[in-house]
């Protein structure tokens, strides 16, 4: 590498999603993936811890302003007001970002694929949002994506069939990223770079199991990671991930169901709201045999369901009833998800005392009075409750006697800041990520993994370049270390109001006060396809 061109690129930064060292070092002996092993072996590479919750929506915000989601504001991919949700959006990311940061100091950057960063801020450089995002989203400056699609040919956010995908629309998106951060890097000349990956996660969502395609994935990220080194010789290379992947192999959990059984969670049926039946296609209700007749009315569906379920009919026991049956696999994909809603014993949000809003959340939400719209908790009880609850989830034990949780924990342990009012008020750790929570009322507390692939704690970070020191060590990084790590490439000190610091392989520089960050007013996502992906990916429920 050391014979590349020199450029404008101070420091590059690559995010592969979900990428760990037990998925990369069988590819590193397989010689599959000759760029990224260079990296990691020319430079210095450990595992980086991830955040509680270690998922996409919050990890990456976590890792790009360098603080916690009691500062930054977004813990999942939902946002809530009230009971109401909506998926969450850069207008929820209430600190600066690290091209934001950079820009103050008079640099510019080019970001592609970076999740939770749709509608962009204002900044000298360019953005083209990545997850969450709409696929036409706004991007930065106005009309790029236009641009993009007339240098590269075409450009999505998401596979353009879902519900058909093949290997090659696996890789035909990484090299859609490779191509167009490629572009972009000619043409703005920036100081500083942010690609990221996202199928490195989505494959293993999709097709678990799939390692072959696994493999593809990761071939066709290297090839890309390649091009973008030759083609914009950048002094540093950054290869991060915001958390882990692995295997599932223990039990499901249903929060909400044991919360039921305690007292703390009343229940409806049939009606809108979360959690949704969503989950139930996850569990064996396959893609495509046959299909819904389109001109079924949705509203007459819909009040046969709500109707079933006021009768007990529930889509839980629905699906109970086709598995015996083997009938599962038979059943449309394309029932609306509000005929699904209809149809799933929920829990009724204004009735309970706690529960579990949002898988992802991994927590337990009170329902306070003066907080929540129909506070059953009254603020006196409030601390009593919260201690009872983790008391009792401490001493939750699997079918086979083992200790379901590594920690439960008031919230104040991992969120702090402005924002942490919106988090959960019970934290669940489960014991190694092996064991999955659901939000789901299924009428049992444990059953099998929904996932059997999901995300773990440990990540990974790779460092290599001119302003390294690849004779230091990178144990003990964590996610909120990258941002400081990356200004202090360009000399640069990071806020002191950060949670991480600058890592050993680089020089320091003492932290210092940045203006006070004006968040904006949150604009709403409200987008059905947005959500049906996130649901499809196991992410809502």
């Amino acid at each position: 590498m050391e014979d590349r061109k020199q450029s404008s690129l101070t420091t590059l930064l690559i995010g592969l999603d979900a990428a760990c060292l037990e998925v990369l070092e069988p590819l590193f002996e397989a010689d599959a993936l000759p760029n990224l092993q260079t990296l990691f072996e020319d430079g210095v590479y450990a595992p980086l811890e991830s955040q509680v919750p270690p998922w996409t929506a919050s990890a990456w915000p976590s890792l790009y302003t360098g603080m916690n989601p009691g500062k930054h504001g977004v813990f999942g991919f939902l946002s809530f007001d009230g009971y109401d949700a909506d998926v969450v959006n850069a207008t929820d990311v209430r600190q600066w970002t690290l091209w934001e940061l950079l820009d103050y100091h008079g640099l510019r950057s080019v970001v592609v694929n970076v999740p939770v960063t749709a509608p962009p801020r204002s900044f000298d450089g360019a953005l083209i949002p990545g997850y969450v995002g709409p696929e036409d989203p706004p991007c930065h400056p106005a009309g790029l994506l236009d641009d993009v699609r007339e240098e590269i040919g075409t450009y999505r956010i998401y596979p353009h069939k879902p519900e058909r995908r093949g290997d090659e629309a696996y890789t035909e998106l990484v090299r859609m990223r490779g191509e167009a951060f490629r572009y972009l890097a000619d043409r703005f000349s920036p100081d500083f770079g942010f690609v990221e990956f996202q199928q490195t996660d989505t494959v293993f969502h999709e097709r678990p199991d799939d390692l072959d395609l696994v493999r593809t994935v990761y071939e066709e990220v290297d090839t890309q990671i390649g091009l973008i080194l030759d083609s914009t010789s950048p002094q540093n290379v950054f290869v991060v991930s915001d958390h882990g992947m692995g295997r599932y192999d223990k039990y499901e959990f249903r929060v909400n169901e044991f919360l039921r059984d305690e007292g703390y969670v009343s229940v409806r049926h049939g009606g809108s709201g979360m959690p949704s039946w969503v989950s139930i296609q996850k569990r064996g209700l396959e893609k495509g045999q046959f299909e819904a007749e389109e001109d079924r009315s949705a509203g007459t569906l819909n009040a046969a369901m709500a109707v079933a379920a006021r009768y007990g009919l529930t889509t839980q026991r629905i699906t109970s009833v086709l598995r015996t049956l083997g009938l599962a696999k038979y059943v449309a994909r394309f029932v609306p998800t509000d005929v699904k809603r209809a149809g799933t014993t929920q829990v009724d949000f204004p009735s309970s005392r706690a529960y579990m809003r949002d898988l992802i959340e991994l927590g337990i939400r009170i329902n306070l009075e003066g907080r929540e719209p129909s506070g059953t908790v009254s603020k006196d009880e409030y601390e009593d409750v919260r201690r009872e609850l983790i008391d009792a989830l401490k001493d939750v034990r699997t079918p086979d006697g083992e200790v379901l949780f590594e920690d439960v924990a008031p919230r104040e342990k991992y969120f702090h800041g402005p924002e942490a009012h919106n988090a959960v008020d019970i934290v669940l750790v489960p014991s190694n990520y092996d064991h999955y929570l659901s939000a789901q009322l299924y009428g049992e507390q444990f059953g099998e993994p929904t996932e059997s692939w999901n995300h773990k704690r440990w990540g990974v970070v790779a460092a290599h370049g001119e302003a390294i020191d690849s004779s230091a060590s990178l144990e003990g990084a964590h996610l909120y270390d990258i941002t400081p790590t990356i200004l202090a490439t360009y000399g640069l000190p990071h806020d002191e109001q950060m949670d991480g610091e600058p890592l050993p392989v680089v020089s320091g520089v003492a932290p210092t006060s940045y203006p006070t960050f004006e968040p904006v007013e949150r604009v709403k996502t409200n987008d059905t396809e947005v959500e049906d992906r996130l649901a499809n990916l196991g992410y809502l429920e």
